[in-house]
């Protein structure tokens, strides 16, 4: 029996239905951590977006408290990027994706580190945390006094890429900051890495947060490589579909798959929202013009928003008012579509729009100011994808 078809539509209503974006979900923090396997976290702000934006009643002060009992851990992850993920999840997820970071530190550092011997700086760099953690310039600093003829940088980098370390608070705390200060996860969170990751309970993971997709989907969302041999061990227990242009799509069989034509609300994503970045053919959420233009050339990935399930536009806080009690609430949201608003899109962004300030104002008075700037045509000359950084 040939597969089922599924069109792009029915495709982005069964993402989003995974996403908590068709209505929010009532779910506690970890749980909706670990059912999006994690977020992506390469600035503070954007899991408290995510969450805001996918839970019922979210306080954002919840999550903080998971951060800062180490229950939560910004570690770097899938696709070689920062992301917030529970304890139990660092500890399952860092050894599958160990091979991500040894090819990009190859590809990025490797003509710097090529008379070094990576190895013996990451005994090193474990000497040095053992001590105590350290920022990423110091890490550097402590490792160049005992090969002072290497680029310090890359020395970190190799420390940063080769070890499971994770960021402490205060950094990633709701309301507060702090510099990226490193230390060793196992010690951290008292949990050792797992032994015999399972690269198959990955897969199943993200198809259950992001399918039905294909293997080069997957791929692109995890940074490995080789997973179209996963897949066909685990064929004989999905569904497979195809989409409109023929290609193969994996799915769990008891997964939700709405109708195409489920009516859906207006939602905002947090910058490097992985919603945005999970798959390699992503027409299910946007047109190739508009992914073009998501993606500035320096990796930055902005706040997007969300009509009838696409793409539709950015958004970003306007500077705090001076004098302001609080200080740090922004002053308004500035939206630019990608396309020409209804009077009713507008009216729907307006209200989800000054909840969202209402939110990043942590209490503070408004007034919740929502403005549109003029429609701006998706730029044919914006780089094509996201680049995989670490650091945020």
């Amino acid at each position: 029996m040939a597969p089922a078809p599924l069109t792009s539509r029915a495709l982005g209503r069964a993402l989003l239905a995974r996403q908590l974006l068709v209505r929010r979900a009532r779910m506690p923090v970890r749980d909706a951590l670990e059912h999006l396997v994690g977020l992506q976290a390469q600035a503070p702000l954007p899991p408290y977006v995510a969450l805001w934006t996918r839970l019922d009643g979210f306080a954002p002060h919840a999550l903080s408290a998971l951060v800062e009992g180490y229950g939560a851990v910004r570690i770097g992850l899938m696709r070689g990027t920062l992301h917030l993920v529970t304890d139990r999840d660092a500890v399952q997820l860092r050894p599958l994706t160990q091979p991500v970071f040894e090819r990009t530190l190859r590809a990025n550092y490797g003509a710097r580190l090529a008379d070094t011997d990576v190895a013996a700086v990451v005994r090193a760099a474990r000497e040095v945390l053992a001590e105590g953690p350290r920022t990423p310039g110091e890490l550097g600093a402590a490792l160049h006094e005992r090969w002072p003829g290497t680029d310090p940088h890359a020395l970190s980098m190799a420390a940063r890429y080769l070890l499971p370390l994770v960021q402490l608070p205060p950094r990633g705390l709701w309301g507060r900051s702090g510099r990226p200060v490193l230390d060793d996860v196992e010690r951290r969170i008292g949990r050792s890495l797992t032994s015999e990751p399972c690269v198959e309970t990955l897969l199943l993971r993200y198809l259950g947060a992001f399918g039905p997709a294909s293997v080069q989907d997957a791929q692109t969302w995890s940074g490995l490589t080789r997973l179209a041999e996963v897949v066909e061990r685990l064929r004989p227990q999905l569904r497979v579909f195809t989409d409109e242009a023929g290609r193969e799509l994996f799915d769990l069989p008891d997964a939700p798959r709405p109708d195409a034509d489920l009516p859906l609300p207006a939602r905002f994503l947090a910058e490097y929202d992985s919603l945005v970045l999970a798959h390699a053919d992503r027409t299910r959420l946007m047109d190739e013009a508009t992914r073009r233009a998501l993606v500035s050339r320096n990796g930055q990935v902005p706040g997007t928003f969300l009509l009838d399930g696409r793409v539709s536009g950015t958004w970003r806080t306007l500077p705090p008012v001076k004098g302001r009690k609080k200080g740090k609430a922004p002053a308004g949201l500035e939206l630019s579509p990608l396309r020409t608003l209804t009077d009713e899109e507008q009216r729907e962004l307006s209200v989800e729009g000054e909840r969202l300030l209402a939110f990043l104002s942590d209490g503070a008075p408004g007034p919740h100011t929502v403005t549109f700037a003029p429609p701006a045509a998706p730029s044919a000359t914006a780089a094509a994808g996201p680049r995989a950084s670490y650091a945020d």
